[in-house]
């Protein structure tokens, strides 16, 4: 199992259109990869994407995802999964 937080590196490297991320995510780590964060595990590439979406760690802005900079995300493994509650 893959930490959500590759994922979002991957956005702040490059920005993707939905498709173009899922297939990017599945040539990375497989098709069959499941990904965690600090509140779920198990989820599949849809479902961690969706999961950003909502938290607003990702945006999708005119058919492109891009990683909200914004977002308290650390790569050396702090997380902010609670700076955006429910909406």
């Amino acid at each position: 199992m893959t930490h959500g937080h590759e994922l979002l590196e991957m956005l702040q490297e490059k920005a993707y259109t939905v498709d173009g991320f899922l297939k990017a995510v599945k040539e990375r780590f497989g098709e069959d990869e499941r990904f965690f964060t600090c509140h779920s595990e198990g989820l599949t590439a849809e479902e961690i994407l969706d999961f950003f979406l909502y938290k607003g760690k990702v945006v999708l802005n005119n058919g492109v995802l891009s990683f909200d900079h914004s977002c308290q995300h650390h790569p050396e493994g702090g997380c902010c999964h609670e700076q955006n509650e429910v909406r």
